[in-house]
């Protein structure tokens, strides 16, 4: 008898079913499972919930006759309703508690990984020839990128130089509303969207499950012909205007020239190596300059990649790291997305795109959503969440190294080399949200004085005995020593608590 071949949620693309020598049975039945306790646990954004369960849904409309969908309580119940005590494989989950739920069952074959450039034993090997030095990002960058021949040109990196993330980091021109880039694909609703979203509806009337955030039309691909479509109109139309700006934000411009493929990656959708090589077709055909593919080959084959084995590689009580000992609650205002509460406009501009989205690029999330939360101290395992919960592309492996390492600095140091946290002089200079906002980048103190600017040196103040021995902090604090007017900051910031600012 085959055994089915059971297919998570964000395992939808075909690589997941390939009969290879790691994969299910060319015959094997398949079987998918809509749990409804997943939407309880969480209160997720509306929108992300949407575009899953279209998503699967689109999936098994594919399949046909070969998979047994199941909507159910739980997985486990699923299970007995879809194939009883049948063997069943499944390829490796990219959660812990999916593994180990799938683990805990003793008809289930657990498969390889899919949807990966990197295999954990290949990164186990690499991390062992590196205990001396730190798993830094731009060391494994190289390994992978030599591995898997990318934007190689024979030994040596493209263009002689391994990374060009210093042309990379241009400021918005001077007095534009948008970069002016092609628009980004976006797909057609169809029946199984409008049954969705009458499901959700109904789910939230009878007080089941409840979200936050909005649900417009869908903006992110639920299929795979779908995300291919979207894979191509980024390579022809946004990539070559990709790598200049990929740090800069505009108010009125959320997505600028950013491939929005991210959702489409983490569904398994598409599968990151096909991204990075149509990328390097771009390049090699003079179709786009080597920063901007750089840039974005960085993102998926390094960053991604790195992350994905990070979350494996530290093990479960990583999630709990906490080095700063921030502890004060997510505030209502943040936690319910109420971006018009807020009259810092930066915050309010980025928070109202999280809201009617699901969505904002790295450099929002990094610098001003998470740079925010570090300021004022927030428990990082709830900021983890909020960031899972409240983002399309949001999930368990994504977060937890992002936000507890990169983001929130609670890990100490173990995945990057200083707190991503700076006032509003970052701010003002890589984006047009200054100009109009009644507050200040230059100022830190008074009715007009920059909550991120102010902000920052209270972090500082705060955790000058810690961060003295971080060697990329060490000299930027010595200039607290030079504020004539800290003691005013601090009470300042004191009397402004967790409020909306």
């Amino acid at each position: 008898m085959t055994a089915a071949h059971w297919l998570f949620g964000d395992q939808l693309g075909p690589a997941f079913i390939a009969a290879d020598s790691d994969g299910p049975d060319r015959s094997a039945p398949l079987v998918m499972i809509e749990s409804r306790a997943v939407f309880r646990r969480r209160r997720f954004h509306r929108a992300k919930a949407h575009l899953i369960l279209s998503a699967m849904r689109h999936r098994a409309a594919e399949l046909g006759d070969r998979v047994t969908y199941v909507s159910a309580e739980t997985y486990r119940e699923g299970l007995r309703r879809a194939v009883d005590t049948a063997p069943l494989t499944v390829c490796h989950p990219t959660s812990r508690a999916a593994l180990g739920l799938v683990r805990s069952l003793d008809n289930v074959t657990v498969l390889p990984p899919r949807g990966f450039l990197v295999s954990h034993e290949d990164f186990a090997a690499w991390a062992q020839g590196h205990r001396g030095e730190g798993l830094r990002l731009e060391s494994f960058y190289r390994h992978v990128r030599r591995d898997h021949d990318l934007l190689m040109d024979g030994g040596e990196p493209a263009g002689r130089r391994w990374n060009l993330d210093h042309d990379n980091r241009e400021p918005p021109p001077r007095g534009a509303r948008s970069l002016g880039a092609p628009a980004p694909y976006r797909p057609r609703e169809d029946d199984i969207d409008a049954e969705v979203r009458n499901d959700l509806d109904r789910w939230e009337r009878d007080g089941d499950v409840s979200f936050v955030g909005r649900d417009g039309p869908r903006m992110f691909p639920a299929s795979r012909r779908e995300a291919l479509a979207a894979l191509r109109r980024f390579v022809s139309h946004r990539l070559a205007g990709f790598g200049a700006h990929e740090d800069a934000m505009l108010a009125d411009d959320d997505t600028m020239s950013h491939s929005l493929l991210s959702s489409s990656l983490n569904l398994g959708l598409l599968d990151p190596a096909e991204c990075v090589e149509r990328a390097e077709t771009a390049w090699r055909a003079g179709e786009a300059p080597l920063n901007s593919v750089e840039g974005f080959v960085r993102q998926i084959a390094g960053w991604r990649e790195y992350v994905w084995q990070l979350y494996w590689h530290f093990d479960e009580d990583y999630r709990t790291s906490n080095t700063l000992r921030h502890t004060a609650p997510l505030p209502g205002w943040w936690n319910d997305l109420e971006a018009d509460a807020v009259t810092a406009r930066c915050l309010a501009t980025v928070l109202r795109q999280v809201r009617d989205t699901g969505w904002t690029h790295h450099i929002p999330r990094l610098m001003v959503l998470g740079s925010h939360a570090l300021q004022r101290g927030w428990d990082p395992a709830a900021v983890t969440d909020w960031f899972h919960r409240c983002f399309v592309d949001g999930y368990d492996w994504v977060m937890l190294p992002n936000v507890v390492g990169m983001s929130q600095y609670a890990d100490g140091g173990r995945m990057t080399t200083k707190p991503y946290t700076s006032g509003g002089a970052y701010i003002d200079r890589m984006s047009d949200l200054c100009g109009p906002c009644r507050y200040r980048p230059d100022r830190r103190v008074g009715e007009d004085a920059c909550p991120f600017t102010a902000g920052y040196w209270n972090f500082l103040h705060r955790h000058r005995g810690t961060l003295a021995h971080t060697p990329r902090v060490a000299r930027v604090l010595g200039g607290l020593d030079r504020l004539k007017d800290l003691p005013e900051l601090l009470e300042q910031e004191r009397d402004r608590g967790n409020g909306p600012p």
